[in-house]
């Protein structure tokens, strides 16, 4: 055997090796990888009962309801469809109706999210890239608005 042979060979070999631990990273983080969706996606999509997703949009004016033992529900917009809310625990502070939002969780049958995290914006002009490319789409979103 040559030299050029055993270095084709290792050279070989090493791509083997490492396409193999990437195919392994990418098998051990697709369950743990949650993709955004706007609620329009969600309708438009038909996402299956028992997804875990990630929604953000605007909590619904009239929509949020708080409960006993911090329960909270609301719907969350993106002005052509809307997506009801289940979650129980502490709420951002600056959690208010109108405001943007992403709760993460797991969607059931009936096509509610029971979230696990609820995350407001922290200031009046700060909104997750993904809200508002979600809300421009549907039309909602202003250059330079601050509600």
């Amino acid at each position: 055997m040559t030299r050029k042979q055993r270095r084709l060979i290792l050279i070989g070999a090493s791509l083997g090796v490492l396409a193999f631990a990437a195919a392994l990273v990418l098998s051990a983080l697709r369950d743990s990888i949650v993709f955004f969706n706007s609620p329009t996606d969600v309708a438009e999509k038909h996402v299956a009962a028992g997804s875990r997703i990630r929604i953000g949009g605007l909590v619904k004016p009239g929509s949020l309801q708080r409960g006993e033992n911090l329960r909270v529900s609301f719907a969350v917009t993106d002005g052509k469809s809307d997506v009801a809310v289940r979650y129980q625990g502490i709420v951002p502070d600056l959690f208010r109706e109108g405001q943007g939002v992403v709760a993460e969780g797991t969607l059931e049958p009936g096509g509610t999210l029971v979230a696990d995290s609820v995350l407001a914006k922290h200031d009046e002009r700060y909104m997750p890239r993904e809200v508002v490319d979600a809300l421009k789409k549907a039309g909602r979103w202003q250059e330079g608005a601050t509600k």
